[in-house]
């Protein structure tokens, strides 16, 4: 019976069974063949001679014949890197097609250099169909050699090519709309985009970096920054461009690794590739820390030699203020702060002095400009407390004259206005509205701006008294005080910037500016949703609105102690869908006068569905939003942190804006003399003109020395470099022996035999360009 239900089931099956055939025929390898390919398969360097020989003078094989895995014997020599069987092959002029991108693939060095130094036969040569197909190459077009060694990163190899001359292609901007780039898009666009990508993914190559760019660090910080703006306009392949962005940072940050001395640290942190490097020497400072901030190379900023750096000049004042007690350094930032106006003074009578120069320190300034704001958000405390008012009638004044205190906060708001246009004008309006604190700082001293005009028309227009509920709404008094208490809670808000400085503190406030972010954007999902379901409840309801009794006088809405016309227009309705998610409203608003339940139900209904989608779904998924940014901050707390406190330390590092407010708008003698010499620049500028067409000696002699001290400086730094692209390279070769776990046996000189008794070529290359450095 098992026999044959078995025999039924063979049947059967064989009846459902899927005929095979080959579609893709294949050129039938000869014994010859074979034999000649198994023998550089295995290293028989005398029976692949006598093969090559003898297929020479009677032509019984084909040199260039193809294995079953579409290999070459020279591909097939590639992969077992036998140099000496690859040099007998091109001795007798195989077809080489694409051997040298899989030699640079393997990262087979000696292959390379003998594929680059073979000279291509003229004559022809029967080669196989197969090869000369470029649809069944493994290469895309696009793919150069050079390009195919920088994707494998291969110190070696990319200096073989640069030195026969290679070039790179410069890829276009995404948005470019020359004839080339829309007429490849047009005819492929993949094929286009992947082109790009591949150009870019060598470009951002670190051995192509440190190899051919002059300037590694400025390579590396513009790539990054372009690769970040492409991943926003690509973003079929974002995570690629991503990944190539954090390469570029990750190798800047590498690079700075190999600073062994300060002086070292100090030469590439204050280099600017300027020729007005020594015009310009107040902008000269930390010019390349500048840059970094500039596009965002955290890694880099946050590096330890760098943070090493700027603590010492922070703390210029103080060197072992880090390893003293907590105790004593609050007294001391205390009894700074309480001083801040005497060195204020001191720094406007004799800014050169002894106490002119120690306010100009970064962290005393820092003490110091703590100092005055914290005395301003007291102001800010009494003014609001009404302390100082003394007349009776005040709160019933129209136009009432300001006070004690509101006086004494004028000079900081004309401060903080004066402080703002300075940083506008010397960083740029570009750079000034990147920070969202100075957009903050602007949108405050426009509330307190705003608050004075209204106060003066107020006084100016309005002089007696009345009654407060007899006022008009839109009156200057009323909206002066509202502006006034905005700018209060952005003038309280503004002091968590300062957070940035305290190592607890500072990852907190980063992660709760990340947190306002995903608020924003939960904003959006969150009023279409607000909008739909308003637009629903108050077209049902619409037509049920009650008006107010006279137990409840003129209450209506969701304010009156009896809830009422909670959706009976457009404005109610939002306010109450927007309350009920604080459970403010109460469920009987949904009912209506009329003995209408159908109504009645789809509205609690409607009024229910809101509030799930509301809680259970959009909330939660604002707490997922929320927790992600923390978490994303916490995982890279000590590099965000450390690049959100140099940000705040250079503004401090700057030489302009050493006093405080109030103590800023006043005119100083340092200040006379700036605006003397800058009205002696502008009237001698001409003159210096006419002096260089008329090649005066003086002046030619002073541009000579300034750009023979530049190059001086430059030449230095380039040997700087130089040495830190060694030590990087070498590093890099090191970790690289590391990790492939190499032995002394594969240092030996010559050629060793492997296990299988197949000759392979020795690993002498990471010794060999270790030497070379």
């Amino acid at each position: 019976m098992s026999q044959l239900y078995y025999r039924r089931t063979d049947s059967s099956s064989y009846r459902d069974r899927i005929p095979l055939r080959i579609v893709r025929a294949e050129s039938e390898l000869s014994n010859l063949e074979k034999a000649y390919l198994g023998a550089v398969e295995k290293g028989d360097y005398a029976s692949v001679k006598q093969a090559l020989e003898e297929a020479e003078i009677y032509f019984k094989i084909n040199i260039n014949c193809i294995d079953p895995l579409g290999r070459t014997a020279l591909l097939i020599a590639i992969e077992n890197e036998n140099l000496e069987i690859i040099e007998l092959l091109l001795s007798f002029n195989v077809y080489v097609g694409d051997a040298l991108l899989h030699a640079i693939r393997k990262e087979v060095v000696g292959a390379v250099e003998l594929l680059l130094n073979h000279k291509k036969p003229s004559g022809g040569m029967q080669v196989p169909p197969i090869l000369l197909d470029k649809q069944y190459s493994d290469f895309t077009p696009d793919i150069t050699p050079i390009i195919l060694a920088a994707h494998t990163n291969n110190y070696e190899i990319i200096k073989l090519l640069v030195q026969k001359g290679v070039s790179m292609p410069q890829p276009h901007e995404v948005r470019c709309n020359c004839v080339e780039c829309v007429s490849s898009s047009d005819v492929d666009s993949l094929r286009h985009s992947r082109s790009r990508l591949n150009i870019y993914k060598a470009l951002s190559s670190p051995s192509l970096i440190a190899l051919s760019s002059e300037d590694p660090f400025l390579t590396a910080f513009r790539l990054s920054w372009e690769l970040q703006e492409l991943s926003k306009v690509e973003n079929e392949f974002k995570s690629e461009y991503e990944e190539l962005s954090q390469q570029c940072k990750q190798f800047a940050k590498d690079l700075l690794d190999q600073t062994r001395s300060s002086r070292e640290l100090e030469m590439i942190l204050n280099y600017r590739d300027d020729i007005n490097l020594l015009d310009d020497e107040g902008n000269n400072e930390l010019a390349r820390l500048k840059l970094a901030i500039k596009y965002h190379q955290k890694e880099f900023v946050a590096q330890p030699n760098c943070q090493q750096l700027l603590a010492s000049r922070w703390y210029d004042e103080f060197p072992g203020w880090r390893r003293r007690h907590w105790a004593g350094k609050l007294i001391t930032c205390v009894f700074i702060g309480l001083l801040f106006p005497l060195f204020a003074f001191c720094y406007l009578i004799a800014p050169k002095s002894r106490y002119g120069n120690f306010i100009r320190k970064p962290f005393i300034k820092f003490i110091c400009h703590t100092a005055s704001y914290l005395t301003f958000l007291f102001l800010l405390l009494l003014a609001s407390q009404h302390i100082v008012a003394t007349e009776q009638d005040r709160q019933n004044r129209q136009g009432p004259a300001p006070t004690t205190v509101e006086w004494m906060i004028l000079p900081w708001v004309l401060g903080f206005i004066w402080a703002e246009i300075k940083q506008m004008w010397d960083g740029g309006f570009q750079d000034y509205i990147h920070d969202w604190w100075n957009l903050m700082d602007f949108v405050m001293n426009s509330l307190y701006l705003a608050t004075i005009s209204l106060k003066i028309v107020a006084y100016t227009k309005y002089s007696g008294t009345k009654p407060r509920n007899q006022w008009e709404i839109w009156h200057p008094t009323l909206v002066a005080e509202a502006l006034f208490a905005i700018a209060n809670i952005f003038s309280s808000l503004r002091l968590i910037s300062l957070f940035t400085a305290n190592s607890h503190l500072g990852p907190l406030q980063i992660s709760l500016g990340r947190m306002l972010l995903d608020i924003l954007k939960f904003l959006f999902i969150y009023c279409l949703v607000l909008l739909a379901f308003a637009n629903g409840l108050n077209q049902l309801y619409f037509y049920y609105e009650t008006k107010a009794s006279d137990e409840r006088g003129k209450c209506k809405g969701i304010r009156c102690v009896e809830q009422n016309n909670a959706f009976s227009s457009l404005f109610e309705t939002l306010q109450s869908l927007f309350w009920s998610i604080f459970g403010l409203i109460s469920l009987y608003v949904t009912n209506v006068d009329a003995d209408h339940q159908f109504t009645e139900f789809v509205g609690a209904t409607m009024f229910g569905t809101y509030n799930v989608i509301s809680l259970v779904v959009l909330l939660n998924m604002l707490i997922a939003m929320m927790n992600n940014s923390y978490q994303h901050i916490a995982d890279h707390a000590d590099i965000e942190w450390k690049f959100a406190r140099t940000k705040l330390w250079m503004s401090y590092f700057e030489e302009g804006a050493t006093l405080p407010t109030p103590f800023n708008i006043i005119p100083s003698p340092k200040s006379f003399w700036y605006l003397m010499c800058w009205i002696k620049r502008r009237v001698c500028k001409r003159t210096r003109l006419k002096s260089q067409d008329t090649h005066h000696p003086p002046l030619l002699r002073e541009t000579q020395n300034n750009n023979n001290n530049y190059y001086c400086f430059l030449c230095i730094v380039q040997e700087v470099l130089r040495n830190l692209v060694k030590r990087y390279v070498a590093a890099m070769i090191r970790d690289a022996k590391t990790e492939e776990g190499l032995t002394e046996d594969n240092f030996k000189v010559g050629f060793g035999l492997t296990s299988k008794n197949q000759p392979r070529t020795v690993h002498v290359k990471l010794n060999y360009f270790i030497m070379e450095l």
